[in-house]
């Protein structure tokens, strides 16, 4: 059984891990509050983009053109939003499985990976990773998901891949966290037409249009689901310190309790011995009188 010495050093080395579970929770709270502001500005966009793009499929031109047009898949791009860190519960590795699981469906798949625990992850599983982002500042979200819509467009008119599919964790809210795998290219749309919608003019033309609204509109699609998974890590990772910060006072509590328990039983044995002592004393003092 564990000394109180070594009773008192374990409780001294749980409230400093607990300490820094609380700071950890207070960067989480502070990081979501403004990933979820940053997300709350990118959806309008993106859902304005979202119907533009699906508006214009119902042109007889549009189902033509290369970001509409369904062709047969040799190659599959696949990209892969995670953390570069951990301590977020289930959130790297359920997007991954996600993606993973999707891949598996008898696909040739090129992989661009964001965060560390990504690329660690689909390294371990032998996949094709064509490029990796690692170490992504808050600031360059906006550049480098333009950057990211560029280098998977160049990918896709070449025809190295046929089509384009994003994995991110959709933040629902602080609780509800959903890993999501969506084919970005080419568009599939569901647009219900409406009167007059089929009589739109696009100058020059609709294939001007499409070419200029497609980097556009994949631009804000990685956006968004940047900020999306951006958001969901930051409120997994605050729920985590959370629940760590509970399970350490708990077992603060319980040690004090055992280390209470073995001072009593300390003192107890003490003043025992003392009375004891105190007795013996006694009866040898009434003997020799």
């Amino acid at each position: 059984m564990s000394s109180m010495r070594d009773i008192k050093q374990r409780i001294e080395n749980v409230s400093s891990v607990e300490q820094m579970i609380k700071a950890m929770d207070m960067v989480a709270s502070t990081k979501l509050v403004k990933a979820r502001a940053q997300l709350e500005g990118v959806r309008p966009i993106y859902n304005e983009l979202k119907r533009i793009a699906e508006q214009v499929s119902i042109q007889e031109d549009a189902m033509s053109h290369i970001y509409y047009n369904q062709q047969q898949v040799k190659n599959s791009l696949y990209i892969v939003l995670t953390s570069n860190k951990g301590l977020a519960g289930g959130y790297n590795i359920n997007i991954c499985k996600k993606a993973l699981e999707h891949m598996n469906r008898g696909k040739n798949e090129k992989l661009i990976v964001v965060g560390t625990k990504g690329y660690e992850y689909f390294r371990m599983h032998s996949k094709n990773i064509y490029h990796s982002i690692i170490d992504v500042s808050d600031e360059n979200v906006y550049y480098l998901t333009e950057n990211l819509a560029r280098k998977a467009l160049d990918l896709y008119l070449a025809a190295e891949v046929q089509e384009i599919y994003i994995a991110y964790t959709r933040f629902d809210n602080i609780l509800t966290h959903v890993p999501i795998v969506e084919k970005v290219i080419p568009v599939q749309t569901n647009f219900n037409e409406r009167p007059g919608f089929s009589d739109i003019k696009y100058e020059p033309s609709i294939e001007v249009f499409m070419d200029n609204l497609m980097p556009l509109y994949l631009h804000m699609y990685l956006f968004r689901t940047f900020s999306e998974s951006h958001t969901s890590e930051q409120a997994a990772r605050m729920v985590n310190m959370d629940a760590a910060g509970k399970n350490a006072s708990d077992i603060i509590d319980n040690l004090s309790r055992i280390y209470n328990r073995k001072r009593q039983a300390a003192i107890t044995q003490e003043l025992n011995e003392i009375v004891g002592s105190a007795s013996v004393l006694n009866k040898g003092g009434s003997i020799n009188e």
